[in-house]
Formats: structure tokens, sequence, C-alpha cells
């Protein structure tokens, strides 16, 4: 397994931005995901990108605000977040797994996530 820390979430009004970091030890030939837990709901797939970062795939919710990428050199990944919605209030986890993936169970090693917090 790997190890993964995030950074960068915070409190920002509606409309606003914030740019999520994941950093990974060890090797980072890994796929990468990006998912959210609100309060009071199960967690939820926001967005994946594939070890090469060629391949990205994002939830619905996301597609057009949000993009995943990363930077392999630095074994990190990064969730910029556009256009903010007080919706998007979650703590937000990255994973790392063998296949990039919407689903939970395709991924083997979590963070321990970040609180984003949008305010209307």
């Amino acid at each position: 397994q790997v190890q993964l820390v995030e950074s960068g979430g915070g409190l920002v009004q509606a409309g606003g931005s914030l740019r999520l970091s994941c950093a990974a030890s060890g090797r980072a030939l890994y796929a990468m995901g990006w998912f959210r837990q609100a309060p009071g709901r199960e967690r939820e797939f926001v967005a994946a990108i594939g070890w090469s970062g060629d391949s990205t795939y994002y939830a619905d919710s996301g597609k057009g605000r949000f993009a995943i990428s990363r930077d392999n050199a630095q074994n990190t990944v990064h969730l910029q977040m556009n256009s903010l919605k007080p919706e998007d209030t979650a703590v937000y986890y990255c994973a790392a797994g063998r296949h990039y993936s919407k689903y939970e169970n395709s991924y083997d090693s979590w963070g321990q996530g970040t609180q984003v917090t949008v305010s209307s």
C-alpha cells in the first residue's frame, strides 16, 4: 500500500476555487482518484486519473468545474475545483489503486481526507 496525505482544503465562498493536493509515498505507478463525503451522505466519486495522466474521468457533478492532474516526478495528484457550490461541501479523500475507476473497491490506499466548506 501507498501512504497518501491530502492538503489544500478550507473555507471558500460560493463561486470560488480551491486546489487540493495529494502526496503519495513510494512509486507513482498508481491510478489515483478523488472521492468526497458530505455529512449524512455516503462517500461518492469525484474524479480519477490513470497512472500516466493521459486518462481522466469525472463525476457529472464536477464536469466542467473540476480538473484532476498529476505530477509523477513529485508523486502528487491535484484536484483543481472552480465555481464551487455549497453542495460541494464535504471531506475530500484521495485514493490509489491499480485501475482508475469510479468505484471505491478499485482503490486499496486512502488518505485521511481534507475538509472543503463552501459558504453561500
